[in-house]
């Protein structure tokens, strides 16, 4: 079977999690606290499975994979008929750009090691690096929200069913809320989220519902 090694709340996770339940797939969660004992996913235990010491990984066997993208690519191609990539190229590339907006413009910037560091050595009060946060979503989220000004977006970013961008979307709507940010200038955003967070799939990866949901 699949093993997830995933932390709740980590909006990579996340994505796997959605990503594997709209893949129909069954996986095992193998929680990897990032709080607990200054953070389990740098014990040597999991350094082995992952050097990075970020989650998500994805074990198969004997193979670990890492990276969430690179892992619900993984899925894509090798389980399942139902696809997270539209059939065309230029569907395709739309997909992963709006994907990668996510995931590579916007978390890298607000994940917890970047807070913690904000916290920690650069010694920055809560409430501006809550400002720190809400800044780099808002910047990201105006020009993801005019990049879904397309006739290719549909219920969801691309067309009509779920897939990678909407893998990368919700998970960093869900941390947009935890920070408050104002989704209601971001109205395709919003729509998008609250149809996607109606399908059972997105149901089933969200954090509350994870075996470590504190």
């Amino acid at each position: 079977m699949l093993q997830l090694y995933s932390y709740f709340r980590s909006s990579a996770a996340y994505r796997v999690r959605i990503a594997l339940a709209l893949k129909g797939l069954d996986y095992q969660v193998v929680p990897v606290h990032l709080l607990r004992h200054g953070g389990e996913q740098f014990g040597e235990d999991y350094r082995r499975r992952n050097p990075e010491g970020l989650v998500p990984a994805l074990a198969e066997g004997e193979r670990v994979l890492t990276q969430s993208l690179a892992i619900m690519e993984y899925l894509d191609e090798t389980h399942g008929p139902a696809s997270l990539l539209p059939a065309d190229a230029p569907g395709r590339a739309r997909v992963r750009a709006l994907a990668l907006h996510v995931a590579c413009d916007i978390h890298p910037l607000n994940n917890l090691r970047v807070l913690r560091w904000l916290a920690h050595q650069l010694k920055i009060e809560q409430s501006v690096r809550d400002d720190w946060y809400r800044h780099w979503v808002e910047l990201g989220f105006r020009a993801l929200e005019a990049q879904l000004q397309s006739p290719a977006t549909g219920r969801c970013c691309h067309g009509d069913e779920p897939g990678l961008a909407d893998c990368c979307l919700v998970p960093q709507v869900y941390n947009a809320r935890r920070y408050d940010v104002d989704l209601s200038a971001f109205p395709t955003i919003a729509r998008i989220a609250a149809h996607c967070e109606s399908l059972p799939a997105f149901q089933a990866a969200h954090p509350d519902a994870q075996p470590d949901a504190e």
